[in-house]
């Protein structure tokens, strides 16, 4: 073989296995191990080195019910599992609805409500929170 040949075959050779070695690593990715001389991401700018952040307590914002007879009956025993909010959030619902809601909660889930202001509650919420009834 003469030499230009071998040079001609070398460069062939060359180029072949360079292209396939960067589509291997196109395919495959090409990792490098990692470690903190590889992160190259700016550390932001430090304002003040006393400084406090504090945004405060939350606002809370407990609903008013609807001022009527069976009023105290649904903060004191309604109260118990969950806030107001739970009845004022709910869209109005029709007067039935609302009876099995709080039979639902006696019977289902064990609040202790007696019979007399399980009964009281059911005439509130039907009497201020059905969709005739509710104000805007």
């Amino acid at each position: 073989m003469r030499t230009h040949e071998w040079y001609l075959v070398t460069f062939v050779v060359l180029i072949i296995l360079t292209g396939r070695g960067l589509f291997a690593d196109f395919r495959g990715g090409s990792y490098a191990p990692a470690g903190p001389e590889t992160i190259h991401q700016m550390l932001p700018n430090i304002a003040s080195t006393d400084a406090t952040y504090d945004v405060g307590q939350y606002p809370v914002y407990e609903p008013e019910l609807a001022a009527g007879d069976g009023k105290q009956e649904v903060e004191t025993y309604c109260n118990t599992c969950h806030s107001p909010r739970y009845i004022t959030m709910q869209p109005p619902l029709p007067a039935g609805a609302w009876a099995d809601e709080v039979t639902k909660m006696v019977k289902t889930f064990g609040a202790s409500v007696p019979g007399d202001d399980a009964q009281k509650i059911i005439e509130y919420l039907q009497s201020h929170y059905t969709p005739e009834t509710r104000k805007r």
